[in-house]
């Protein structure tokens, strides 16, 4: 089961007490910056973890400013993050969780002395991701977003308040600190994915040159060795590797953890290469790097 560290007592909880029941996961995204695009990422992988899990997610966005939303969310599907709702229209009962910026009040995700202002540092500004979010939609107004929603949103629609936010499990995300923008710019989604995934959520990241150098030749490496070991014969994943995979990530969403047992897996000399695709393949399902896209082409 997965548990997580919650910010409102720093003790670890599990995300969904009831593992099959209905949970909300609302992204508390601070403005259009690279801290806004972390923590809709986090949330992502919440999803995805919980999806994996066999628990039904509703997603939910909310922030300040419709047309920093609609940007923001233009900048998260390029880097492969699933539409977030931008309205409470959705099941009005069920757990939630919350995702927000670390230093973000627990009343509603707002970064004090911000005040929810957009950043030029986004991921996509002058490049990808930036402009149309066709394929992602949009909600329309938001109406009374608000942590909690039980507003006019949803007393207009006639559906039962959204869940006291005070109750719910609150995950933090650590800023980001875009140290190269141009070089955050040109990037590519999948690469600034990977760079923001190698670190815990609660460490600050520090996007610099190397850091993205790093991610993009990490990136690369793998994807070459998955196109090769698709060649062979599919092996299942070894029941302790899947153990050790599901370990990590239901460990308060250790994403670092899980790309070291991936990097054991890699070059582990007892493992057949038919395990190691099908080891590969089952962690991007949480991870979402697309490390299958070179299969069939030369390497």
């Amino acid at each position: 089961m997965l548990r997580i560290i919650d910010a409102r007592t720093g003790e670890p909880v599990p995300a969904a007490p009831a593992r099959r029941g209905f949970t909300r996961v609302e992204a508390h995204a601070p403005g259009r910056d690279t801290t806004g695009l972390r923590v809709l990422l986090v949330a992502d992988v919440l999803v995805r973890t919980l999806e994996l899990g066999g628990t039904p997610v509703w997603p939910l966005l909310t922030g300040e400013g419709d047309e920093a939303r609609k940007e923001l969310r233009a900048d998260a599907a390029a880097l492969g993050i699933r539409p977030f709702e931008e309205s409470p229209g959705g099941p009005g009962r069920g757990q939630a969780i919350r995702v927000v910026r670390g230093d973000a009040s627990a009343s509603g995700g707002r970064v004090p002395g911000e005040g929810g202002a957009v950043r030029g540092d986004a991921v996509g500004a002058g490049g990808a991701g930036h402009g149309d979010a066709s394929g992602v939609g949009d909600a329309g107004a938001a109406g009374d977003t608000a942590a909690g929603g039980g507003g006019p949103a949803g007393a207009a629609s006639g559906r039962e308040p959204l869940p006291d936010a005070a109750t719910a499990p609150t995950l933090t995300v650590a800023p980001v600190d875009p140290a190269a923008r141009d070089a955050v710019a040109g990037a590519g989604a999948d690469v600034l994915r990977l760079a923001l995934l190698e670190r815990h959520r609660s460490t600050p990241v520090r996007l610099d040159t190397a850091a993205l150098d790093e991610a993009r030749a990490t990136l690369t490496r793998l994807r070459r060795a998955v196109a090769v070991w698709a060649r062979q014969p599919s092996r299942p994943v070894p029941g302790e590797v899947r153990d050790r995979l599901r370990a990590a990530w239901e460990n308060d969403l250790d994403t670092p953890g899980l790309l070291r047992e991936l990097r054991r897996v890699e070059t582990d000399p007892d493992l057949a290469d038919g395990a190691r695709f099908e080891t590969f393949a089952y962690a991007d399902r949480l991870l979402g790097l697309d490390l299958t896209r070179d299969l069939g082409s030369p390497v």
